[in-house]
């Protein structure tokens, strides 16, 4: 920094001098230019007054010297032609000066100009002769700039630094950054110039850190809004400052906010991830709150089964004991056949207490597909699982008040590992799944035959229907057609 406002003092004394130079020249080309234009003058009252003369005695002597005369008018036709040649030349010769001139005096304002800075800052900042603090933040400054002022002087700390990947990524397009302000950079020569370049690119890393900084899950598009509104302001400010650096301005900050925007990309891309990884924790929660739902609906059908085994079990112990004491053939028929139905309960009892064990212990369950038209279409399909005994009271909640109607079942899938099953399906269907970041929402694009064909393919005896039934929706829309042609 000293080593620069020594150069620019110096250069406030070369202007001087040079503003001095050009008074006098300005002073010799004055009076070069008199002396120029008293000559041409006298050239032509001289050429005029021999002509008459030479004109005059041509006329006097024309009978006796007529080639006499020819000759010498035509010796002086020569000589006048000359002297236009010569006074063409000192007119050619003058405006070659005034070119000159002309440049000299861009020069001088020009300097005159990149001066005014230099004299805001003595006037401005007279404790600036003051070498050795200059000396001493130079040394801070450079220490902390490494590389040069092209750096960012303050790196926040921004969360693409907690990726591997993402911190190469953001490492590339600081590369590509810098090579775009280097590459502009060049295109200043003078002190003045590059030193107002380096203090707009510290204000544009200074903004675009900010941007960084204050990004968050829910506003890239301000974000990204702000970059353009960034480029908006500088090229306001340089329109307006000087007009003619515009079209260079313009197309640096054209290259520079595009990757402006490709940073707040890469650092929105560690917001995305995160709230995955919240969603998925969440999508585990809730996956764990359905299994203790129904964890707790199998215990209560366990208990109820038990119950009714109990009950039945307590009549055949009944049964057993008049059988025994019976001696009457149809009672004692009848008392058998009864016997004969208690254990085919009590059989069915032990089916479906294996079957809660199971549920309760494994994967088995139901993957159901189902629809909605009233409420997203014909194009939308809720792919989900279910542990429940009767899975159709997991439909029923689905159906509940958060959504207008009832849904449509069109597959219900047994499967041993329902879970497994319901993977696969999300798999094979996640391209067109609906929202991307929250994976509870289990919704998917699709055409009824497409599903048709995945669950084909899974289990051909699985009966689909492929008719939409809605028929809530449907009911609803004629009454609405019925008012509609009432009024």
């Amino acid at each position: 920094m000293l080593k620069k406002i020594k150069e620019l003092l110096n250069l406030n004394k070369t202007l001087q001098e040079k503003e001095s130079y050009l008074k006098k020249i300005e002073e010799k080309a004055s009076d070069k230019e008199k002396i120029i234009s008293d000559t041409i003058a006298e050239a032509r009252a001289s050429i005029q007054s021999e002509s008459e003369e030479i004109i005059g005695t041509a006329k006097k002597e024309a009978e006796e010297l007529k080639d006499t005369a020819r000759s010498d008018l035509s010796n002086l036709i020569s000589k006048k032609d000359k002297l236009e040649e010569e006074t063409n030349e000192v007119e050619e010769n003058l405006e070659k000066v005034n070119k000159e001139l002309t440049k000299l005096m861009k020069a001088a304002t020009k300097f005159k100009s990149e001066s005014v800075g230099i004299k805001e800052l003595i006037e401005k900042f007279p404790s600036a002769v003051d070498y050795t603090v200059i000396e001493q933040e130079l040394m801070v400054l450079e220490e902390s700039l490494g590389d040069g002022v092209l750096n960012t002087i303050i790196e926040l700390d921004l969360h693409h630094k907690d990726s591997k990947i993402l911190r190469k990524d953001m490492n590339a397009i600081n590369r590509e950054i810098r090579k775009v302000l280097t590459s502009y950079e060049s295109r200043y020569t003078t002190k003045a110039n590059k030193t107002i370049y380096h203090l707009m690119v510290i204000g544009l890393q200074a903004e675009l850190q900010n941007i960084l900084y204050t990004l968050s899950y829910t506003n890239l598009d301000k974000a990204l809004e702000n970059a353009k509104s960034l480029a908006d302001k500088y090229l306001t400010i340089c329109g307006n400052g000087n007009a003619s650096i515009l079209p260079t301005i313009t197309r640096f900050l054209s290259e520079l906010v595009p990757l402006f925007k490709k940073s707040i990309e890469i650092e929105y891309s560690y917001y995305v991830q995160k709230e995955k990884e919240k969603e998925e924790q969440r999508r585990i929660k809730e996956q764990m709150r359905q299994e203790a739902e129904e964890q707790r609906i199998l215990e209560q059908e366990r208990k109820k089964i038990e119950k009714e085994e109990e009950k039945y079990l307590k009549e055949i112990s009944n049964n057993k004991e008049l059988l025994s004491k019976e001696t009457d053939l149809d009672k004692i028929a009848a008392l058998v056949a009864r016997l004969k139905e208690l254990v085919e309960q009590v059989e069915k009892i032990e089916e479906q207490k294996e079957e809660i064990v199971k549920r309760a212990n494994g994967k088995a369950g139901y993957v159901y597909v189902i629809s909605n038209l009233g409420s997203f279409g014909d194009n939308m399909f809720k792919i989900g699982m279910t542990r429940r005994l009767n899975p159709l009271d997991r439909i029923d909640e689905l159906g509940d008040a958060s959504v207008p109607f009832k849904f449509d079942i069109h597959a219900m899938v047994f499967s041993d590992d329902a879970v497994g099953l319901e993977q696969k399906m999300h798999q094979t269907l996640k391209a067109n799944r609906v929202n991307k970041i929250n994976l509870r929402k289990e919704f998917f694009y699709s055409d009824i035959v497409n599903l048709e064909n995945i669950i084909q393919d899974i289990d051909p005896t699985v009966e689909f229907t492929t008719t939409m039934k809605a028929l809530e929706f449907r009911q609803s829309q004629s009454i609405k057609e019925e008012k509609s042609q009432v009024i």
